[in-house]
């Protein structure tokens, strides 16, 4: 026991326990809070919708979504689309993001590289890259891979950016310490710039997620056979509004399970942020 600095006493490995519980508690109560609130936006879509607040030819209940969902995945039809896009989306996010994280670093760490590329970045970052769409599909086809150029476009501004501010703001202290003990090339980027820059750059990526979601849509809207921009898009087309939804649906799913998952990689290995 332990005594404050008014003479109470106290026990500290009992303020700790108390302390830890209203932490976990307060997590659990953040946790209810993210759930709660889709599962109450759906509820209210459902009723309105049931009600006749809402038109059903435009706004189909949730539960005819679902139904129609499930068909869809018997048939095997989303599932192709799904396969189709994720594909395109993964390997778009890496062929933008590997190149962002490399260019990123040579710019924090080498002026001369900053300065040469920068202008090159600045000047083509405004330009939408779905506006190159056209010129992307002649020079890579309509295929799957003109698909996954314009996501890695669409990705790798964000991430070379806030990469390269990552790096340009580590504090010197650590960069003349590895100078003064001779820290190699390799180690320079592997011990001091990367993990510096990993805060900021993870921020890109996250937006570059998002991006990529955003751009696949409209890529596979305006060239493509297959998914699921190309359902919403044909599904509009023939007045199809709940296999619309499902599309729907199915993009903001994937963004907040991609959003979760990196998050969760920050946690592990930024653990400080």
């Amino acid at each position: 026991m332990r005594k404050d600095e008014t003479g109470i006493r106290y026990d500290p490995f009992e303020v700790e326990q108390r302390e830890w519980k209203r932490r976990q508690t307060n997590e659990r109560l953040k946790q209810m809070l993210t759930i709660a609130s889709p599962v109450f936006l759906l509820l209210l879509w459902e009723v309105m919708s049931r009600t006749g607040m809402l038109d059903i030819r435009f706004f189909p209940p949730p539960s005819a979504i679902v139904g129609t969902f499930f068909s869809m995945m018997s048939s095997g039809e989303l599932v192709t689309h799904i396969g189709v896009s994720l594909y395109r989306i993964v390997g778009g996010f890496l062929l933008g993001v590997i190149p962002g994280i490399v260019i990123g670093l040579l710019m924090g760490l080498y002026s001369p590289v900053r300065h040469f590329v920068q202008p090159i970045v600045m000047a083509l970052m405004p330009i939408p890259t779905l506006a190159l769409l056209p010129i992307i599909i002649i020079l890579f086809g309509i295929g799957d891979l003109s698909k996954v150029i314009t996501i890695a476009g669409s990705v790798f501004f964000p991430v070379v950016i806030n990469t390269a501010a990552g790096v340009i703001n580590i504090d010197s202290i650590y960069l003349d310490v590895a100078k003064n003990y001779g820290a190699g090339r390799l180690n320079f980027f592997l011990k001091i710039a990367l993990p510096g820059a990993l805060p900021v750059m993870l921020e890109g990526i996250q937006m570059g997620q998002a991006i990529a979601l955003l751009t696949i849509v409209a890529a596979e809207m305006m060239g493509a056979t297959s998914g699921i921009g190309f359902l919403i898009w044909t599904s509009y087309k023939a007045f199809l509004l709940q296999e619309m939804y499902v599309g729907l649906i199915l993009i903001s799913f994937f963004g907040y399970l991609f959003s979760v998952m990196l998050r969760g990689m920050q946690k592990k290995l930024i653990p400080w942020r």
